[in-house]
């Protein structure tokens, strides 16, 4: 790896990814991502800063309240800033990136919610910025989305090879990431003309 290369988080290279992504198209298209991504207060806040719509995944022990809800404001003690209001817990300012980054109150969002009939209880959740209008089987497409990136990219290790790459070079690893993503594509490209 080049030395100017370091760590960089999975939502860092996402969020450069998709800004990448949208110089070249004419619109972004709506985001789905699994939670590990949904998860992310801050990387879905950073979506929304770009103007980009999404459906994640997120954890069952999201915090999720009704829009009536109000933000507790701590008395101000005098000394210091004021404190910010904030719901009792603090696990999503911590989440959103810290006090400088997260004004303590979260924005208003669509909540999807999967019980199956037979099921005790839900069995799969997702947040999406979507319009309130947006057709409920637009969401529910946007949402199991993800399965099909998930079978693509289980092609693209197994059937491709993306995961055989046993050089010792950057180059190189570029090289075979791009010639297996260039087959799937041919392969997706084929299959959509029959």
């Amino acid at each position: 790896m080049p030395d100017e290369v370091g760590h960089v988080s999975r939502t860092q290279l996402a969020l450069g990814l998709l800004d990448r992504l949208a110089a070249r198209l004419p619109t972004v298209p709506v985001i789905a991502a699994d939670a590990g991504y949904g998860r992310s207060v801050s990387f879905r806040l950073a979506l929304e800063e770009r103007g980009r719509s999404y459906v994640m995944a997120v954890d069952p022990k999201e915090i999720a309240r009704p829009a009536v809800a109000e933000p507790y404001q701590p008395a101000y003690a005098g000394l210091g800033p004021p404190t910010l209001p904030r719901y009792r817990e603090r696990t999503a300012q911590e989440l959103g990136g810290g006090r400088n980054r997260w004004d303590g109150v979260l924005p208003l969002r669509t909540l999807l919610v999967e019980q199956p009939e037979r099921a005790a209880e839900p069995t799969g959740y997702w947040m999406t910025n979507l319009p309130a209008t947006t057709p409920v089987a637009d969401m529910v497409r946007w949402a199991k989305m993800r399965w099909r990136i998930e079978h693509d990219y289980r092609e693209l290790k197994h059937g491709l090879g993306l995961d055989h790459f046993e050089g010792r070079t950057w180059r190189g690893w570029h090289h075979h990431v791009t010639l297996a993503t260039a087959a799937h594509a041919f392969l997706t490209t084929g299959r959509s003309r029959t």
